[in-house]
């Protein structure tokens, strides 16, 4: 007779949202592994419909209170393109040290405070600060530096105030932002004493190759506008990629998966690293490099340590921007908007990976269709795939054991799930 062992964890703690993970073995094959999403739908898409399209943003900027400056900038591109609207360079230049900040944030919090305990084995985060206070103190000033600077330019740290469609209700001061600036050095030394901290960890070795999708730009880094790029360098613009995937619904669940040709790919820091790595400003990259890992790689425990490069990269990014714009034109908050009947696109890269939005307005600005995809909803497929994978490692171990790994892996990936229903 056949025997069969069913694994499972009822809830993942030390994530955004509710979520838990169940698994079937027979025979010591692994026939399902599967998270469990366990947070309510919020059906934001419906709550659009009808709505004026300067009320979109501030709607699904609530969809994330960790980082909602990625939902404002989304939807805020994607109703630009349905109106045809050209923003000043000014503005993305704003825009862009706004995501960068975002990520930094967001970073800063998961890869610390939430995905490195485990590679140690430390469930009680205060167990960790305690036993690493100076690389505590490093990361919390790397993310106050980040949250002081987005509240100089949006007003306030959670949903911004200042983000609006055509540009910025309000610019800050070049003063202001000098300020935020004169700790450079030091932000950017604490950011490489905590990155060189992650670099040293032994990870797991497990890899199973998979696609990856990023934003692609052959110039820069991209964060905010270009093309997608897969890890098979395949290019599409945002339309075209948006077409392409498949958004499956299945029974019971109030989050949808995500499949590219059929199939689970994975979205976030990872992704972005290999598929734009000789891009990535020189501290970042060097810090990659002193670590030998091999670019691309598919072992998806250093996602938490690419984390911790892209937080160097973009502090890096930030000086440079700022160094280019010189200083900050009041005059030039927005440019004229003049809602018309159209559809539109927007992509950024969420600290979790590729965020989508689609938007058809008729020909007074309000919304007649809406659709959100969500990074943790592209990538859950590929989590699942991956558990079921890493599973035939573990499953013979003790059960604590076991469920230190399965949430080791589960939160490498920084899954959103509040963002994966809204």
């Amino acid at each position: 007779m056949a025997k069969k062992k069913t694994i499972t964890i009822n809830h993942i703690a030390k994530m955004e949202g509710h979520t838990g993970f169940v698994a079937h073995i027979l025979d010591g094959n692994v026939t399902k592994a599967k998270m469990e999403t366990k947070e309510g739908a919020r059906l934001i898409e419906g709550v659009l419909l009808g709505r004026d399209y300067f009320e979109v943003p501030m709607i699904t900027g609530r969809i994330c209170g960790i980082c909602p400056i990625v939902h404002f900038l989304s939807t805020t591109h994607a109703i630009e393109e349905a109106f045809g609207i050209k923003v000043s360079s000014q503005t993305i230049a704003l825009r862009k040290v706004m995501e960068l900040l975002q990520i930094i944030h967001s970073h800063a919090l998961h890869m610390y405070f939430l995905s490195l305990p485990d590679f140690f084995e430390i469930e009680n985060d205060l167990n960790f600060i305690k036993k690493y206070p100076k690389e505590t103190k490093a990361i919390l000033g790397v993310r106050q530096f980040a949250i002081d600077m987005v509240e100089s330019i949006g007003g306030r740290v959670v949903h911004p105030l200042t983000i609006e469609v055509g540009g910025f209700k309000k610019l800050p001061s070049i003063e202001t932002i000098n300020n935020a600036l004169a700790d450079y050095n030091s932000i950017i030394e604490d950011a490489l004493f905590v990155g060189e901290f992650a670099q040293k960890i032994k990870y797991p070795d497990f890899e199973r190759k998979t696609e990856m999708i990023a934003l692609y730009d052959k110039d820069e880094y991209e964060v905010l506008w270009g093309n997608i790029m897969t890890l098979d360098n395949k290019k599409y613009k945002v339309k075209e990629f948006y077409e392409k995937i498949q958004e499956l619904h299945q029974p019971f669940e109030k989050v949808k998966r995500t499949h590219y040709k059929g199939e689970p790919y994975f979205t976030g820091a990872l992704a972005r690293l290999n598929i734009n790595f000789d891009l990535l400003n020189p501290k970042a990259k060097k810090l990659w490099q002193d670590s030998k890992i091999p670019v691309p790689t598919y072992n998806i425990f250093y996602n938490t340590f690419a984390q911790a490069v892209e937080i160097v990269h973009c502090i890096e990014e930030i000086n440079k921007i700022f160094k280019q714009l010189g200083k900050i034109d009041q005059k030039n908050t927005k440019v004229k908007v003049k809602p018309r009947a159209g559809e539109g696109y927007g992509a950024v890269e969420a600290p979790r990976g590729i965020l989508l939005d689609y938007y058809k307005f008729d020909k007074n600005g309000k919304v007649l269709a809406a659709n959100i995809v969500t990074p943790t909803a592209q990538f859950l497929a590929n989590l699942d795939a991956d558990l079921k994978a890493y599973l035939p490692n573990i499953y013979k171990l003790p059960i604590a054991k076991r469920r230190i790994k399965i949430r080791t892996l589960v939160r490498a990936y920084d899954p959103c799930i509040s963002c994966a229903t809204h």
